[in-house]
């Protein structure tokens, strides 16, 4: 990959589009991780605005202290105006908790729990972006956004342009290299927060970005499950799973056409 040509791309891109929108700058969430940490950091470098929030929900500490340093490392770093607030969400999302039914807990209850979360965090980005006239930048890759679907549908999903999503995982790491993200960031295990602990996305997935690029990079030059053998086939298959189920994240919202005799 043609790195610093990249950079400079998806930056011109950016500037780009903000100016074509008529907006001012843009807002991101930032969670401690690569992908929120190398999309804030080419926001900045368009010279427009940059917001960053933090929205702890019964955040991990190492994750909340990575993305204050994170912003503190953009401030040093450019002269764009970059500013930041945290809005802490635990009590707005245990007293919706409080509010719904009692109900037994379960994986499913679990997951729902996650993705409400996911949609507290798009929520608070949407204000603030509509107090300030910015656009809510994604911070989705190809593999989480096109490959598996590892998003939440209105909630990380919910964004309004997403400079990093023609890039698989291990390009991310390439930029955050080039751009100087702190190695911290660079090292920690991927993960989404979303419970409240230390799980990677590997953990939840069931395999490594790395082999879900592979797989996707299989699937897409039309091979099938039965080719492979061992971890390779293992792969493949959780590839090709959670890219079926999880298809009504990937494609447009279906509409009903009605019949033009009916109206």
């Amino acid at each position: 990959m043609q790195t610093e040509k990249v950079v400079q791309h998806i930056v011109s891109w950016l500037k780009d589009y903000l100016e074509t929108s008529h907006q001012k700058g843009f807002v991101i969430g930032i969670s401690g991780g690569i992908d929120s940490a190398v999309t804030s950091t080419l926001c900045a470098m368009t010279g427009y605005p940059l917001l960053n929030l933090e929205m702890p929900i019964h955040q991990e500490k190492n994750q909340a202290d990575r993305a204050k340093r994170h912003i503190e490392w953009l401030k040093t770093q450019f002269e764009t105006p970059i500013d930041s607030i945290e809005v802490e969400l635990t009590n707005t999302f245990d007293a919706l908790v409080a509010a719904l039914p009692p109900t037994e807990t379960t994986d499913k209850v679990n997951l729902a729990l996650a993705n409400t979360r996911a949609r507290l965090r798009m929520s608070t980005l949407y204000y603030f972006a509509g107090l300030h006239n910015y656009l809510v930048a994604g911070t989705g890759n190809k593999v989480e956004d096109f490959g598996v679907g590892f998003y939440t549908k209105y909630g990380d999903g919910g964004v309004d342009l997403s400079p990093i999503a023609d890039l698989m995982k291990s390009e991310v790491y390439e930029i955050a290299a080039f751009l100087g993200i702190n190695t911290e960031i660079r090292k920690a295990k991927p993960t989404d927060g979303l419970f409240g602990d230390d799980r990677s996305d590997e953990d939840q997935l069931g395999a490594s970005y790395d082999e879900l690029e592979w797989a996707m990079t299989m699937k897409e030059s039309g091979h099938q499950s039965e080719e492979f053998e061992g971890r390779q086939k293992e792969v493949f298959d959780i590839y090709s799973r959670l890219n079926r189920i999880n298809q009504h994240k990937m494609v447009p919202i279906p509409v009903c056409d009605i019949p033009a005799e009916y109206k």
